[in-house]
């Protein structure tokens, strides 16, 4: 942190202001978009094993190689776009995340016809974030069991790179847990963006 900045998690670290920016706009931000928050669980996915930042320079490169992430059409993938994907340098040319993540759209969609994903997510915590008030982060966990029932719900409906871990720092991101620092200046903010937070509904089946 450099004079005049405001206090921010550690992990942040003066890296890149794309992370900054990245801390300062989006974690611990409640979303309930299906597509972002799908997006969401695909980066996390292939995150694993990678820094964060990695991920978050190629975002724009995962967004336009994903047709934006639209399930629909990564549903219909087939063999040719694995090896487009394959030799996209902008992304990361995992085979295993790169086919996950079209089972992973497929199972969206089935998922869909029952309810939304994001109602799915939500009714894991029974629409309650959860804040804490961590003054340090050896005291966060890497994951819970929480996110060890949300990792397993996931696999049953036939998601992949969903583990407790993934999924963790997923919870994390998208605002279904508040793990800023009391220190931070954003603790607060999104606290109070989790309190107001409107929980999505189940969509009724068709």
């Amino acid at each position: 942190m450099t004079a005049g900045e405001p206090e921010r998690c550690p992990w942040v670290g003066i890296a890149d202001p794309q992370y900054a920016r990245y801390h300062d706009e989006e974690w611990g931000v409640p979303k309930s978009d299906e597509r972002a928050l799908f997006e969401k669980l695909v980066l996390e996915g292939f995150q694993s094993g990678l820094s964060w930042l990695t991920i978050l320079r190629k975002r724009e490169n995962f967004r336009a190689a994903f047709h934006a992430f639209d399930p629909q059409r990564i549903a219909r993938y087939g063999a040719k776009d694995v090896a487009r994907l394959m030799a996209d340098a902008g992304i990361v040319r995992n085979r295993l995340k790169i086919e996950a993540t079209i089972d992973n759209a497929r199972a969206l969609l089935k998922l869909n016809e029952h309810m939304s994903l994001a109602a799915f997510l939500w009714d894991q915590v029974d629409g309650r974030p959860q804040i804490n008030a961590h003054r340090s982060f050896k005291g966060v966990p890497a994951q819970t069991a929480t996110s060890k029932a949300i990792s397993k719900a996931l696999k049953e409906r036939g998601f992949r790179f969903v583990g407790p871990t993934t999924i963790y720092a997923f919870m994390q991101a998208t605002g279904m847990v508040n793990d800023h620092l009391v220190s931070c200046h954003r603790h607060a903010a999104c606290a109070k963006l989790q309190r107001r937070f409107s929980v999505p509904r189940a969509r009724p089946p068709a």
